[in-house]
């Protein structure tokens, strides 16, 4: 899919989305990794050669339900045009530009706006806060 550029106007018009599918995504998420560990534990205490008892059964396709819904999701972002970036910050990143040079808005969730941005290989330790100039 080819790389989408927003504005950091644009950007922010998409946040109300982005949030609501962010917060399913972060909330699914504790979800997947706890049946995930159920069923390795049921997993190891199974007798291989009795084939895979009911509950195992019943939790590998909880954790595939899980798993496909967060996938959902997280195409979703992609037709968006964003990156996610974290499941426990809930990190998000829009290709943009700044300065002339491609760069990253950033926002997680539990802010408001995007009023942060970094370069592409920066990475979240990297974010700066958006120029005043471009907040306009």
């Amino acid at each position: 899919m080819p790389r989408k550029y927003f504005t950091l106007a644009e950007a922010n018009r998409t946040l109300p989305l982005v949030k609501r599918i962010v917060a399913d995504i972060v909330a699914l998420h504790p979800q997947w990794r706890d049946l995930v560990a159920r069923y390795e534990l049921v997993a190891a205490q199974a007798k291989p050669d009795w084939g895979e008892p009911p509950e195992q059964i019943a939790l590998r396709r909880q954790v595939d339900a899980v798993a496909h819904q967060i996938n959902d999701y997280l195409l979703e972002l992609q037709q968006i045009g964003c990156v996610f970036k974290g499941f426990e910050e809930g990190l998000v990143d829009f290709y943009g530009k700044l300065d002339g040079k491609e760069i990253f808005w950033c926002w997680k969730i539990g802010e408001e706006r995007i009023e942060h941005w970094h370069e592409l290989e920066a990475g979240y330790a990297g974010r700066q806060p958006v120029p005043e100039v471009v907040r306009g």
